[in-house]
């Protein structure tokens, strides 16, 4: 059991990741570059899940993925299938709540770009996508790092919003987190503490490879 659920927990992580980087990066550039007066409601917005108890956002999304939401009810019309208690609606829960910790660290890469840089290749004729990919990105990349590596660590012990939106389904939705707490309650503590090990463990080896990176990438 301990292996089905290494393996969800890996894969939730990993597409949680990879959804994050595609949909935050210009999420993340367009708040970066833009002065609005109203932009700051959309990084308070953004960074709810930060401040609210992960079942707040869990319940939300539960209500907003059932067959009566306004997104579950389209799903279900569309497809004949729920999208609560499945991998995909912890996906998507997942996807939400850790929104702000992939796109604040994107914000703070993009704004320490020089846009003196990304000007003189403008002038130098080199078009505003090539400009992005090849002067913008890579000097942002620390933070880019940054938030790709908290996605997926914070993704690794999540508990709340998965619980939630999936439930605790062995081979489905259950997550390693969630198998620590049915250990518990089993009174299963040796168990349970292999496994927190486990993810204390990997926790730790990812916060110190973000910071060692970070540490390389500083200019001396």
């Amino acid at each position: 059991m301990i292996w089905e659920a290494a393996w969800l927990t890996l894969r939730l992580a990993f597409w949680t990741t990879v959804w994050l980087t595609v949909l935050g990066i210009p999420l993340a550039y367009w708040i970066a570059t833009r002065r609005y007066r109203w932009t700051f409601l959309l990084e308070a917005f953004l960074s709810l899940p930060i401040v609210l108890p992960p079942t707040v956002v869990g319940f939300y999304v539960l209500m907003a993925l059932g067959p009566r939401g306004p997104l579950g009810g389209a799903w279900f019309q569309a497809t004949g299938t729920p999208i609560p208690f499945t991998f995909t609606g912890i996906l998507v829960g997942s996807i939400l709540f850790n929104l702000p910790f992939a796109v604040r660290p994107f914000i703070s890469g993009f704004a320490s770009v020089d846009r003196r840089l990304v000007e003189a290749s403008w002038s130098l004729g080199v078009s505003a996508p090539r400009t992005f990919l090849h002067v913008v990105v890579p000097l942002a990349w620390p933070g880019i790092l940054t938030g790709m590596a908290l996605a997926f660590a914070h993704t690794i012990g999540e508990f709340g919003v998965v619980l939630m939106v999936g439930g605790n389904i062995p081979g489905v939705t259950q997550t390693l987190s969630i198998l620590i707490y049915d250990e518990v309650q089993a009174l299963n503590y040796a168990a349970a503490h292999r496994t927190a090990l486990g993810l204390l463990t990997f926790s730790f080896a990812v916060l110190c490879a973000i910071f060692s990176s970070q540490r390389r990438m500083m200019p001396i």
